[in-house]
């Protein structure tokens, strides 16, 4: 028996860095450090290996929740279960949209997110949104309004229902959304000219300073994150947002520490859960340090304003949108250790159409199973301390303010978005992170990587039709942002692999010709069927043949026109050459052949080879070429 804890580690001696790192250069074999061990985020932050005590952060050794610069939150001590779980509700008929929303609340949602107008949502009017909140509790549910240049008119029907209600002022909850620039960088257009509309929504403000539980405004990065901008230039576009209203804001004589109160900041989360998490922390350290620069940092200004959070929709698949469940948990985990206080997770076939009942019950019990089961809005930011985050949150934070100061110096985001800076940055983000999809660095699970042929079993309803929505001549026009889907390009291919197959009554395939036994070929066979299941064409598997001779006749009794050559490298070098001569010998008019061929090009081509499929190819030019030679052979 012993009188104390007993220290294990007593036993041995002490390790440090140093030793780790010999222990690494000599795994590496002489390889470069940075190269294999050190990655990259797509704002270019170096993310090391192993992070240590010599990693800490100094400026945060005495940071605590609730404490300026609000980097672990915005509050002292968890409040409830952590976070509001919110759902969007989408659809023109308010008697639909009112079904919907009581099945959510009843299932557990406690806010709600009303797109108003611009073809997807309810009209502004006071009649319709009192149709659509019949049966809701507005003096214990928030309402967030998703209305564009409508949002006046949202905000005052709403105003008109809570007074109908006779809903106490300081029971009144909800965020009237007023977003001009972002309204500006989604549609590419405003109907009247921007200082009117920055001072539209200050005045909005204005009305609701009285309004303990209203925001007016929303620093929305969301938009731009939809455009494919990078963690810092969302929370760039988000922090020069927020200081144009500020700007419009003090032209209203509202100051800082009241003007702060009618914010709310939105950020979108996906499935890179420490990125997610470290944005939301930096979100406030950033917002923190424009009220101090304005003189409201010292006041608790900060800590009034919401930090919310939506599952991306970048990130969503139409392809096995089961998957999306995954990333949509992943992302909700993030919001939810980052310190959100709002998350709405987006339905899993929202890509895909109209969700049911279904898809939205999955929606909130992940953030039900997240709050009541996994308990994460119980501890105040639970990342705070790590070494790894806070170094993150810090880095990433400092680059967002860098491009915050750019856009400054562009004259600010009205400036920058009508001179194309904004869209132009957005767009080479998209395209960089679209070549890393491309390539096989970004793998996207269930579309590029280990995707699945065949009916996945999810049904939709379309869309209804977008509504025509009349409009006022633009005042003021710019580029609008294009928005994107990381599996889009895959979607393409996929649908067009399904057209062909529906009108030739011919699907797209490949018979794999894998030479030896299933532990020699199935790591090549298996990446190689997953590399043409993502554009569409399947891939006949088998345990593996003796020789060329065998797996010729096999395909031969296949009935098929194209054949892929995938084995290790060991048997490629001794039975390819065989192996192709044989299948164009039995009938085979294109062999593809699995696996960088090195310096036997010449004789494998000679051989019959007529195309070689390898890891870091682009695989969205190479799967559209194999379309056009499939489709002529089969």
């Amino acid at each position: 028996m012993t009188s104390g804890p007993v220290k294990l580690a007593d036993q041995f001696a002490e390790a440090n860095a140093a030793q780790w790192r010999a222990l690494v250069d000599k795994a590496l074999k002489g390889a470069d450090f940075d190269k294999r061990m050190v990655s990259k985020t797509a704002d270019g932050l170096k993310v090391e290996p192993l992070y240590t005590a010599a990693n800490a952060v100094s400026s945060t050794q005495a940071a605590r929740p609730g404490a300026a610069p609000y980097t672990r939150g915005t509050k002292a001590q968890p409040e409830g279960l952590g976070w509001d779980i919110r759902q969007m509700h989408l659809g023109a008929d308010p008697v639909a949209v009112n079904q919907s929303i009581l099945a959510d609340l009843e299932g557990g949602v406690t806010s709600i997110v009303i797109e108003i107008g611009q073809g997807l949502g309810l009209s502004p009017d006071e009649a319709t949104l009192t149709r659509a909140l019949n049966g809701v509790y507005l003096d214990f549910v928030p309402i967030s309004l998703v209305a564009g240049e409508t949002t006046a008119d949202a905000a005052s029907s709403l105003t008109k229902i809570w007074n109908e209600k006779a809903i106490p002022v300081d029971k009144r909850r909800a965020a009237y959304g007023a977003d001009p620039l972002g309204d500006l960088a989604r549609t590419g257009r405003l109907s009247v000219p921007l200082d009117k509309a920055l001072g539209e929504a200050a005045q909005l403000a204005k009305h609701a300073l009285g309004l303990q539980g209203v925001q007016a405004l929303r620093a929305d990065g969301v938009p731009y994150h939809m455009a494919g901008a990078t963690e810092a230039q969302e929370l760039a576009a988000m922090l020069a947002s927020l200081v144009a209203y500020l700007r419009a804001m003090q032209t209203a004589g509202i100051s800082p520490d009241d003007a702060l109160t009618k914010f709310e900041v939105c950020l979108a989360v996906d499935d890179d859960q420490f990125m997610g998490l470290a944005k939301l922390r930096a979100a406030r350290k950033l917002v923190w340090r424009v009220a101090d620069a304005c003189g409201a940092g010292a006041g608790a200004a900060v800590a009034d304003v919401p930090f919310n959070a939506v599952t991306s929709m970048r990130m969503m698949a139409k392809r096995d949108p089961w998957t999306n469940i995954l990333r949509t948990t992943i992302a909700c985990t993030a919001a939810a250790l980052g310190g959100a206080d709002a998350i709405c997770v987006v339905p899993f076939t929202m890509a895909l159409g109209q969700p049911d009942a279904f898809a939205k019950r999955v929606a909130r019990n992940i953030q039900i199973v997240c709050q009541e089961e996994s308990n994460l809005g119980r501890v105040a930011d639970p990342a705070g301390g790590s070494w790894y985050i806070e170094n993150l949150t810090n880095d990433l934070a400092a680059k967002a303010w860098a491009l915050f100061q750019d856009i400054e110096r562009q004259g600010g985001m009205a400036k920058a978005l009508q001179s194309g800076f904004i869209q132009a940055e957005c767009a080479k983000s998209a395209d960089v992170r679209a070549q890393a999809i491309a390539t096989g660095r970004m793998e996207l699970t269930g579309v590029s990587a280990f995707p699945k042929l065949g009916d996945d079993g999810v049904k939709v309803s379309d869309w209804a039709p977008i509504t025509a929505v009349k409009q006022a001549p633009a005042a003021v026009t710019v580029e609008p942002l294009t928005m994107t889907r990381n599996a889009a390009p895959f979607e393409v291919l996929r649908d067009a692999a399904d057209a062909h197959a529906a009108t030739s009554g011919k699907p797209y395939e490949v018979f794999l010709a894998s030479i030896g036994q299933v532990v020699d070929h199935n790591i090549r066979s298996t990446w190689i069927k997953n590399y043409l299941a993502a554009g569409g064409i399947a891939a006949t598997m088998t345990d593996g043949y003796a020789d060329a001779a065998a797996a010729a006749a096999a395909f031969k009794a296949s009935g098929l026109k194209a054949a892929c050559i995938c084995s290790s490298d060991a048997i490629n070098a001794v039975h390819a050459e065989a192996t192709a001569r044989a299948l164009k010998a039995a009938g085979c008019t294109f062999v593809l052949m699995a696996g960088k061929p090195g310096d036997n090009v010449p004789a494998l081509t000679a051989a019959g080879v007529d195309q070689f499929l390898y890891a870091g190819q682009d695989a969205i030019a190479v799967l559209e070429g194999l379309h056009i030679r499939l489709g002529k052979v089969i």
